[in-house]
């Protein structure tokens, strides 16, 4: 058996300063506490509260006189506020890398930027970079969050990390970050984080299984763990080698052993001494005391034992240790409820991802459970011509992306509808039938499916049913779904209707827009039908309220109105006399004088007095003369002839 340790394994810089300051002040002061635990090292805590180092989270647990060590992680300024107006004395073991974060930040909000930190927004460390701009920063913790994120136009953004964040992930997000907007870059991962995440993946590539040392809530040991997985399928985490079950180990031939920042050297030192201790023991020895029944790959049943607020899945396997399915690993639906399908007791069929997750677990899948069966079904449909119900969750490039029994399937833009569409958001969350129009039955990866064949077809169904029952006169109900120059398209149903912008209102009206907005539900009257075209002409107006009714009274030959100029033309002035009926006064009838222009005499909003002349009710038309309300002038008297 070869043992491969990293050169770079156990505590860096920032946590070998801040541990060494906490042991020695140990020895000379007294009254003497962390905020918060110095490493995420339960045995390094555990030693030093035996030396009289308490761990506070708050500094209400300290005593007056009390002296605090603030750990590498860094607190936020107001912490150091609260240190300084309590009057304690404080050792401040901040790592220089992370100090440099602060000024960074601090400096970049005081610029009025916006800033962005890739990390945990539980861990500490951000906590504290977050709290010099005020917690007013934007958190990102995986590329997908980063995909999500929009940028707000005209802001200036300002990137960091902490320090133990996963390089190659700070650097996709730093792309994506690039791609919306020009921001600042500021890589702030450790240099010594960087090389020992570096170095723990060139060994996963050359060992039979990897081993990481660590405390389990430590951030960077996380990281070791996760990089290792992917290039040694056999990578164990482990706070102590104690915790690592030896008869599964030492059947490899070749082992590499690393440990997170945090590690203290003895626990580092222990594991290689008791796997060389082991190495002659017999592995059959040891597999037949172990009770490992799971393998990654099976498909077993489970009980629900409870869901989690987030949404995890607990689940009974008889196994030694419970199986965790995560909210992410329980539908490629984002938007599932887990607690809305499953409940305890419900015994349900899972997939084994991983037996030991790093944290004591099994971690399973039901997503690939449904996978499975939703491929056979997908194929089904494609071979048979038959439809399959999907849900669109989210927009993709190019088009949508629709979950068909538990599988992602790309649904083109000019797919979706038998009509060109702009917005394709307005399908996220919809639930439709679907043709599978493409389907890869050998790496199932490629699967196309669209509706537009069948909006087609619903459309021609919801057509003939409105066009058979809709009626000349008929009060309809519908939905405004476009908006046009000229007027206004109603959704009756499957069919548009228009609304010519003379039929909005018995008034004037200058744009369709001061009446009608896209969505606005309508009640409108059928003016007009003609189903071989597909064409419905419908009125907005209220037709008992016509003012054209009481027309013959009010306007009656001999009467003087009132209105008000609406408009000009060459030939004269139109006066409205009431909402929805004009008059007009031709230029002949405007004065006795001879009138150049209407606009010499009269103004757009000039109130007026004329008589009616001549009243047209089947054209709805009125004549009006402004003169014939004024005396008459002398010299135009006399010249009339006289009466016999």
């Amino acid at each position: 058996m070869e043992i491969i340790l990293a050169k770079s394994a156990g505590f860096c810089f920032g946590v070998k300063n801040a541990v060494k300051t906490a042991y020695e002040k140990a020895e000379t002061e007294t009254e003497l506490y962390t905020y918060g635990p110095i490493i995420h090292n339960k045995t390094v805590t555990d030693d030093l509260e035996k030396k009289g180092v308490h761990v506070i989270e708050d500094l209400d647990s300290a005593p007056a006189g009390g002296k605090i060590i603030i750990r590498s992680h860094g607190v936020p300024p107001k912490v150091y506020e609260d240190i300084e107006k309590r009057g304690f004395e404080y050792f401040d073991c901040t790592c220089p890398f992370v100090k440099k974060i602060h000024r960074i930040v601090e400096d970049r909000h005081k610029k009025g930027m916006e800033i962005i930190i890739t990390g945990s927004p539980v861990h500490p460390e951000v906590v504290g970079i977050n709290g010099w701009c005020g917690n007013s920063a934007v958190i990102i913790s995986s590329v997908e969050e980063a995909k999500a994120f929009e940028l707000e136009k005209g802001k200036k953004y300002a990137l960091v990390s902490q320090t133990t964040f996963q390089t190659d992930t700070y650097d996709e997000i730093a792309d994506i970050i690039c791609e919306k907007t020009d921001a600042e870059l500021n890589r702030t991962i450790c240099l010594a984080t960087a090389e020992r995440q570096h170095e723990a993946v060139e060994i996963a590539k050359q060992v039979d299984c990897m081993i990481i040392l660590g405390d389990k809530k430590s951030s960077n040991t996380r990281k070791l763990y996760e990089i290792s997985k992917k290039y040694c399928e056999n990578t164990f985490l482990c706070e102590t080698f104690v915790d690592l079950d030896l008869k599964f180990v030492l059947k490899y031939g070749k082992i590499g052993i690393t440990a997170g920042a945090s590690t203290p050297p003895a626990i580092i030192k222990e594991a290689v001494n008791t796997m060389s201790e082991n190495e002659n023991k017999s592995f059959e020895e040891m597999l037949d005391e172990s009770m490992v029944t799971l393998r990654t790959g099976d498909i077993v049943k489970g009980t629900v034992i409870q869901v989690s607020e987030t949404g995890d899945v607990s689940v009974n396997l008889g196994f030694k240790s419970d199986g965790i399915i995560s909210r992410s690993d329980f539908s490629d639906d984002p938007n599932t409820n887990p607690a809305d399908v499953v409940k305890a007791g419900d015994v349900i069929d899972v997939y084994v991802v991983r037996v030991n997750d790093g944290e004591g677990f099994v971690q399973l899948s039901k997503k690939k459970i449904d996978a499975v069966k939703g491929y056979d079904e997908i194929e089904e449909a494609f071979n048979n011509s038959t439809t399959v119900k999907g849900k669109v969750i989210e927009q993709v490039k190019g088009g949508l992306i629709a979950l068909i029994n538990g599988i992602r399937v790309f649904v083109p833009s000019s797919q979706i509808s038998n009509r060109y569409v702009e917005d394709l958001k307005a399908f996220i969350g919809q639930e439709f039938d679907f043709n599978i129009l493409e389907y890869d039955n050998v790496r199932r990866r490629k699967i196309v499916a669209g509706r537009k064949a069948l909006a087609q077809k619903e459309i021609d169904e919801k057509r003939k049913e409105v066009f058979g029952k809709i009626n000349v006169g008929d009060r309809i109900e519908g939905t405004v779904s476009r908006i046009v120059e000229f007027g206004a398209f109603v959704d009756l149903g499957g069919v548009d209707g228009l609304i010519h912008i003379s039929e909005m209102s018995w008034g004037r009206i200058k744009k369709v827009t001061d009446v009608l907005k896209e969505g606005d539900k309508v009640t409108v009257t059928v003016l007009d039908v003609n189903a071989e075209k597909g064409k419905i002409s419908l009125s907005l107006k209220d037709l008992n309220a016509d003012p054209w009714k009481s027309a013959d009274e009010k306007y009656a030959v001999g009467n003087v109105v009132s209105g008000k100029v609406v408009r000009m033309v060459p030939f004269g002035a139109f006066v409205e006399l009431e909402e929805g009926i004009d008059g007009l006064v031709h230029i002949s009838q405007i004065a006795y004088e001879h009138v150049e222009k209407p606009e010499d005499v009269l103004t757009v909003g000039q109130e007026i007095s004329a008589k009616v002349t001549e009243l047209d009710l089947d054209n709805k038309k009125i004549s009006l003369s402004i003169k014939e309300t004024l005396p008459k002038p002398e010299k135009a008297a006399e010249e009339a002839p006289a009466e016999e």
